[in-house]
């Protein structure tokens, strides 16, 4: 998509101002984007340890899955209950009521489930965006919507009345982010009923949604601040945690950003795929995120594991597989944050607890992440320091073997690891690429690849065995590979 011999950039302006980075290498680039740009935080070690667990349904079914999760001694960091403010059935699936307060008849004794968990050293997760629904349960203490509208704190049309979206069955409005009264509001939400109510982090969902035609309380040009608005999004989160004294151990996760919502955010994740193998909105394009966002300075990325959207009407059907699932598992062991999601209609996608086989397969790549710890921080503390993504793609490492160029699905977690997960169904084996050297396959000890050039090798996949190596000598690779012995996973 461009000339051999140049590299072009346009914009539909007048005027167009921007810096040009020079570096010799991929890494310094990153770096001084990231210098720019804004370096994201250490993350805290708790969400670094074990599996962040989604589960929806009310209080006696998130225990019934625990209890199981448990009995398999199962590393667990935290439960995500985004549904903790209630469900709602819609066309869509299972969406939840966007009036962020705690559900007491959904989730009955949370204080005692929160206990519970505290006492496993395990965290509670939850759910919040910048809408609010212009509807609210039978059983709310607040109308969120309500309070805003009436304080002018929500977006308005022309009209100047709130601007509300249909989104589904259901229509919402947006707080405005450039009202700092909205702003400290929605902080006051966030620091009463979030943290108030014992969440360690939570998902800070959209951001990316204002519409072009609205009216703000800054007079700022709405397509100007569109970008801009998942920015303060993530920047409001942050204040909230920072005023809070919790900086440094909350962790809230979004979807969308702009240059500076590196320096913002603690955690994305890749948006809602398709329960589906799909290059374009399934597994593979997880990748893809993972990759492009790591060379943007979005150092700390994952993906919903299983994906997030099902389809289930009579023209067309995305129901997750089981395969699918178990690979999902395997691709989000190797990636910063190890999190599951049952998605939008839980009923039709098969889960992590569907049946014995499935849970013991979870349960496995859970302590696979978990063997892999101290590596992962140490990754972690890099990337704060310098931007360096976890998850990377090759180029980083090896920018001038051009086969590295054409690397899609493949990629580095660090610059020890070469990982190839299995994105195809019915597939027990993939072609990976191996630069120069020797490479240690993970599970069987075979050496692979050619002393002094790259090289495709055919290696044996199947469930439970994704293609992983770690270059030949590397110290972290073979204490990675004596944890998992000790801990009878080979």
């Amino acid at each position: 998509m461009r000339e051999q011999d140049r590299v072009q950039v346009e914009v539909f302006s007048s005027r167009m101002t921007g810096q040009i980075l020079s570096g010799e290498s991929p890494v310094e680039l990153i770096e001084l984007y990231t210098e720019y740009s804004g370096r994201m935080r250490l993350l805290p070690e708790w969400i670094l340890s074990g599996a962040v667990v989604g589960l929806q349904g009310g209080t006696d079914k998130v225990l019934d899955v625990y209890d199981e999760l448990e009995a398999l001694g199962t590393p667990v960091a935290a439960l995500w209950l985004q549904a903790w403010v209630g469900q709602r059935a819609t066309s869509f699936g299972t969406q939840l009521w966007w009036n962020w307060e705690l559900d007491e008849d959904h989730y009955p004794g949370w204080d005692r489930l929160r206990e519970q968990l505290e006492s496993d050293d395990v965290r509670l997760m939850t759910y919040i965006g910048p809408w609010l629904a212009d509807d609210v349960k039978k059983n709310h203490r607040r109308n969120l919507f309500e309070e805003a509208a009436r304080k002018g704190y929500l977006v308005k049309n022309r009209e100047g009345e709130p601007y509300r979206v249909k989104t589904t069955d259901f229509s919402a409005a947006c707080v405005d982010l450039t009202n700092p009264e909205a702003r400290d509001w929605i902080k006051d939400v966030i620091k009463e009923e979030l943290i108030g109510n014992g969440a360690s982090g939570w998902m800070a969902d959209f951001g990316e949604g204002l519409p072009y035609d609205a009216v703000l309380f800054s007079s700022a040009e709405p397509k100007s601040y569109h970008h801009r608005y998942a920015e303060e999004w993530a920047r409001v989160n942050r204040e909230v945690i920072s005023e809070a004294g919790r900086g440094e151990d909350i962790v809230f996760f979004n979807r969308s950003g702009y240059t500076n919502s590196s320096r913002y955010s603690t955690l994305f994740w890749v948006g809602d795929q398709l329960v589906d193998w799909d290059e374009h909105d399934g597994i593979k394009s997880a990748v893809t995120g993972l990759l492009s966002s790591g060379l943007s300075g979005y150092s700390f990325e994952h993906s919903d594991i299983g994906g997030y959207t099902a389809i289930d009407n009579f023209l067309l059907k995305y129901h997750r597989s089981k395969e699918l699932l178990m690979r999902w598992i395997e691709l989000g062991a190797f990636t910063v944050v190890f999190r599951t999601h049952e998605g939008n209609r839980p009923k039709v996608n098969h889960q992590i607890y569907s049946d014995r086989e499935t849970l013991r397969h979870f349960d496995r790549f859970a302590k696979v992440y978990a063997a892999w710890k101290p590596y992962r921080m140490e990754l972690v503390k890099k990337a704060s320091e310098t931007g360096i993504p976890v998850v990377r793609h090759p180029f980083i490492h090896y920018p001038n073997d051009p086969e590295v160029l054409g690397l899609t699905y493949q990629y580095m977690v660090g610059p020890e690891f070469m990982v190839a997960p299995v994105l195809d169904p019915g597939s027990d084996s993939v072609e990976i690429y191996l630069p120069a050297g020797k490479w240690v396959h993970l599970w069987t000890g075979e050496r692979y690849g050619l002393p002094r050039r790259g090289a495709y090798e055919a290696v044996p996949a199947p469930i439970g065995e994704p293609a992983v190596f770690y270059k030949e000598g590397s110290a972290e690779g073979t204490r990675f590979r004596e944890e998992l012995e000790r801990r009878e996973l080979l």
